[in-house]
């Protein structure tokens, strides 16, 4: 059923979405007490409400800044169950919340661990890596997605808005710049809905990425500049393989990116960045406390990295709030190598376990041509 699409207060109900149902989904307005939500008849699965309960309810509202009302965005649109989402597709991301819209798909590989493979079409261990068993990669899609910016703040402590980085191109080696908007969203988690505004996402690179076709469904297509932005790019936004393992319903999902190659001091560093996603899928809270990470270069060093937290924080990971995503770098002086470790989960009740990181390649087999030096136009 078609649905108002909310902004804000979507963020915690949203990811409770029943994807194999289309459920007709709440109206939210603001009051002086939480949020008022008017329930339909229909029994709505986002966010369990029944027909026996009474008409409205009060949620907590603690991300909302004080004085803002929430209104709606647009109307629901039934999930894609096969096929992909076209370039213009306004979306709500089904963990985090946030308004986005779709620039261009990437077909990855994606490596499941929890998954028990056959011996054909899978990936071996690297040399040390925990466990043994080899694991086979399927086909999986996923977005280049623009972040509305009014979100951002709103999610800025769950995921990081500066998914895509690039190595600048000056004398430092190991200066970077992001852009800051930029994400890489899973089929899955895309919620797709509709707006009659013109202009219903707010980012300095809609309207040089996009125009309004409204005789297009979706009614945005892309611009020239966002396919030559594209191109010239692609080595360096391609998504090519995604490593998934959970350990005690605490998954972990890494996605490996090469940056490209930097001279210092006499010598080739290649650089790379993962975008790294811890999600609860139990209902226990839990608590990030330390990382541990194992280093392999084709050079035949084997580094070791121990830590509090990651990217200076101790995310806690709570059925409310089950995700928190970010990114970080990694370089080499050597063209490959491989990552994988743990991170060490701390419970309720003080104890601890460890979770499985991943193990996944550093591959530099892309074009001998430098990495960009910005986003032009």
């Amino acid at each position: 059923m078609a649905a108002c699409a909310i902004r804000r207060g979507l963020l915690s109900t949203v990811s409770q979405y029943n994807r194999k149902h289309a459920h007709r989904i709440l109206s939210v307005a603001d009051s002086s007490g939480g949020l008022e939500v008017y329930k339909p008849r229909l029994q709505c699965r986002a966010c369990g409400l029944s027909g026996g309960l009474q008409q409205r309810r009060f949620m907590s509202s603690r991300n909302r800044p004080e004085g803002k009302i929430l209104e709606t965005v647009g109307v629901f649109e039934a999930l894609k169950q096969h096929g992909k989402y076209e370039t213009g597709q306004l979306f709500l991301h089904s963990v985090f919340g946030y308004r986005g819209i779709v620039l261009f798909p990437w077909h990855a590989r994606l490596y499941d661990r929890d998954i028990t493979p056959p011996m054909s079409d899978s990936k071996p261990e690297p040399p040390g890596a925990h466990g043994s068993k080899e694991v086979k990669g399927k086909t999986h899609t996923y977005y280049q997605v623009l972040i509305d910016t009014r979100d951002c703040p709103h999610i800025s402590q769950r995921s990081q808005t500066e998914a895509v980085t690039f190595l600048a191109n000056h004398d430092d080696s190991r200066a970077l710049y992001a852009i800051p908007g930029l994400d890489y969203v899973s089929h899955e988690d895309i919620l797709p809905y509709n707006s009659t505004e013109q202009v219903p996402i707010q980012h300095e690179l809609f309207e040089r990425f996009l125009m309004y076709n409204p005789a297009k469904s979706p009614p945005f297509t892309a611009r020239d500049t966002l396919k030559a932005w594209q191109e010239k790019n692609h080595p360096w936004l391609e998504l090519s393989d995604v490593h998934r393992e959970t350990t005690e319903n605490i998954r972990v999902t890494v996605i490996p990116f090469y940056m490209g190659m930097r001279e210092a001091q006499n010598s080739h560093v290649y650089w790379w960045r993962y975008c790294i996603r811890l999600e609860n899928m139990g209902n226990e809270v839990v608590q990030l406390r330390e990382r541990h990470w194992r280093i392999f270069s084709l050079s035949g060093t084997l580094e070791t990295v121990r830590g509090r937290g990651v990217v200076g924080r101790e995310p806690v990971l709570s059925k409310e709030q089950p995700a928190f995503q970010y990114s970080s770098h990694v370089s080499l002086q050597a063209p490959s190598g491989h990552m994988w470790g743990t991170f060490r989960i701390e419970r309720t009740d003080g104890s601890h376990f460890d979770v499985r990181i991943p193990p996944f390649s550093l591959e530099s087999n892309k074009d001998d041509k430098a990495p960009p030096a910005g986003y032009t136009f």
